[in-house]
C-alpha cells in the first residue's frame, strides 16, 4: 500500500509543516526543536504502519 496516498499521512504531513511555518520565529530553539521533532514523527510512524 502507497502511504503518501492516505488521507491521515497527508493530513499529518500537512500538520508538520504547519508547525514548522508557526515556530520559524521562537526563539527557544529546545522548545522548538523537540515541538517540530514530534509533529515530524506522526507522519513517519503513520508510514511504517503500511
Amino acid at each position: 500500500m502507497n502511504f503518501e496516498k492516505l488521507q491521515v499521512w497527508k493530513k499529518s504531513a500537512r500538520l508538520s509543516a504547519d508547525l514548522y511555518k508557526a515556530l520559524r520565529e521562537l526563539r527557544d530553539f529546545g522548545f522548538r526543536d523537540q515541538i517540530t521533532r514530534s509533529g515530524l514523527s506522526i507522519p513517519q510512524g503513520g508510514s511504517i504502519l503500511c
